[in-house]
């Protein structure tokens, strides 16, 4: 009689909810990106490019020598401002006699005129002698307070000298065109007898450190999910899958076509290629949670639910269902741990049929 029953009802497979691993992943796609280009600008403009030290690919230390402008012209202008300095120099030790003298002049007028004043109060000169006394002494320290500052304009001619003395240093210099940071030349726009300009591509391109990571867009439903540091799982054609974290996620979305920008920065990303495309996945949360096939799971007006077995007669089970993994679902709450439930749920089933309960296969690996 009860194998007659057993045929009446329906068979249904059946699984064990258990506590297993969860975890919420976000795609993502883009393109490898340098973290921070380094473009070299010529900075003294108007010579030619005499001589390249590198090429696109090579690794270069800060103060690594890139390129070379002809230097000529600026030597000639180096030697030209130390002329001027030394010239400069000259007009100050020149000045500073020039005091000396007008000084000895000044006092020797000053010792006419006490003379001359001793002499007029005796009666013994007369007073067109003692006016010239007067004049001569007014004179020689007008002159001594000229020298005075002849002394100063001197000075500061020197240190306008020096001024362009170190200018022209510094442009001499600038000829020599140097790595500004360490990293790998990206590209290279300069050739040999072009004229180095500011105004038009830079010389070189360089990517700091040589450091890559991945430009890529997030739908922007999902962007509030993900947090500075969440790891990352990213498949590069040629590399593989590479590990890496979230550095950065803008605060804007694309009004067009409502994507943000998130950038992941890469492990070992030395030895990648900018421009290449890439995919993967941002992690947001793992963590243990009590789980069913994700085919158990239904869902009606009422919200989430789900058959539980129990004496071969269904259940229904109002429950909070959570993150899906690998053909699992999470179910947060209703539902206790070793529950036996409809692995394949249908709507046709309800609360308080007989089944026939069939276990679920577990596929070995």
């Amino acid at each position: 009689a009860q194998e007659a029953d057993l045929k009446r009802v329906p068979s249904v497979t059946v699984a064990t909810a258990t506590v297993t691993e969860v975890v919420n992943r976000i795609p993502i796609s883009g393109t490898l990106e340098p973290y921070r280009e380094v473009l070299v600008y010529p900075q003294v403009t108007g010579y030619p490019i005499e001589e390249l030290m590198v090429d696109i690919g090579a690794k270069v230390a800060k103060g690594d020598t890139l390129a070379q402008l002809n230097t000529d012209t600026l030597k000639a202008q180096l030697s030209q401002a130390n002329a001027e300095f030394v010239r400069a120099q000259a007009g100050v030790r020149q000045a500073q006699s020039q005091i000396t003298s007008t000084k000895a002049s000044a006092a020797q007028a000053r010792s006419v005129l006490e003379r001359t004043q001793q002499l007029d109060r005796s009666g013994n000169v007369t007073q067109a002698a003692l006016d010239q006394a007067v004049a001569n002494s007014q004179t020689a320290d007008a002159a001594a307070a000229s020298a005075e500052d002849g002394l100063e304009v001197a000075k500061a001619q020197v240190l306008q000298a020096q001024a362009q003395l170190d200018i022209a240093q510094l442009n001499l210099d600038h000829a020599t065109i140097k790595a500004p940071t360490a990293g790998i030349v990206s590209a290279r726009n300069a050739q040999v007898g072009a004229i180095a300009t500011s105004g038009a591509d830079p010389l070189f391109r360089m990517i700091q450190d040589g450091v890559i990571e991945v430009k890529a867009d997030v739908v922007e439903t999902a962007l509030a999910q993900i947090g500075i540091g969440d790891p990352a799982q990213v498949d590069i054609p040629g590399a593989g899958t590479v590990q890496g974290a979230v550095r950065l996620v803008a605060p804007t979305v694309d009004a067009t076509n409502r994507l943000g920008d998130v950038r992941v920065s890469l492990e070992g990303s030395n030895a990648l290629r900018t421009g290449i495309f890439a995919g993967g996945w941002i992690i947001t949360d793992r963590h243990e949670g009590l789980t069913v096939p994700t085919t158990a799971i239904l869902t009606d007006a009422k919200g989430d639910y789900l058959l539980e077995v129990q004496d071969n007669t269904l259940i229904r089970r109002a429950i909070t269902a959570g993150l899906i993994w690998n053909d699992v679902r999470e179910v947060i709450s209703g539902l206790d741990d070793g529950a036996v439930v409809v692995a394949r749920a249908s709507a046709f089933f309800s609360d308080g049929d007989k089944v026939n309960p069939i276990p679920q296969k577990v596929v070995s690996e």
